[in-house]
């Protein structure tokens, strides 16, 4: 089961509603494609700054590296250890990017693929809105959020759930009996 990120991209000025087909699904986990060409999979999912980033980063290893007579062997080996951290950070990347071109996250869905996932998504929106439409209020743009289900968590609550308790372990209170 794959665990996924839902973004909702910031509403233009002549929106009521989001528009779900800007709707953006980040899978969590391992990005093979990330890790096998880090330059273009950066371009192709738009992360400029990353992109950027990561070319002065790899630009400046290789020559450090160069100077002080690094073999080869090493060279490809911290090259391909980048490569490696890329993999395994792309979905970070992805989202702290959306995060700063302001879309907001929606919720956290689990499904076994993409499309089962936003199908899940997709219906518990669909019901959320026929419920609000059924109840004769006028649905507001917290109340048509996914995010106001049950079945989607957001990752503030999250936190907030955890810190709720100050016990960490097997112990449910402060002072139980072992």
């Amino acid at each position: 089961m794959a665990v996924y990120t839902v973004h909702e991209p910031p509403m233009k000025a002549e929106q009521s509603q989001p528009d779900p087909e800007r709707f953006v699904f980040v899978r969590d986990g391992f990005s093979f494609w990330a890790f096998l060409l880090p330059p273009l999979w950066m371009l192709w999912h738009r992360l400029w700054l990353m992109f950027l980033g990561y070319v002065i980063v790899a630009t400046a290893l290789q020559v450090a590296l160069n100077l002080i007579g690094a073999s080869a062997g090493v060279m490809l080996a911290v090259g391909a250890l980048l490569s490696l951290l890329i993999g395994f950070e792309g979905a970070t990347l992805r989202r702290f990017t959306l995060a700063r071109r302001r879309w907001t996250n929606v919720g956290i869905v689990v499904g076994d693929d993409l499309e089962s996932t936003e199908r899940r998504f997709y219906d518990a929106w669909a019901a959320n809105d026929r419920a609000t439409n059924a109840s004769l209020h006028r649905p507001s743009r917290a109340a048509s959020s996914p995010a106001a289900l049950p079945v989607f968590q957001r990752p503030q609550e999250a936190s907030r759930a955890s810190s709720a308790s100050d016990v960490i372990g097997l112990f449910p209170e402060p002072g139980a009996p072992r």
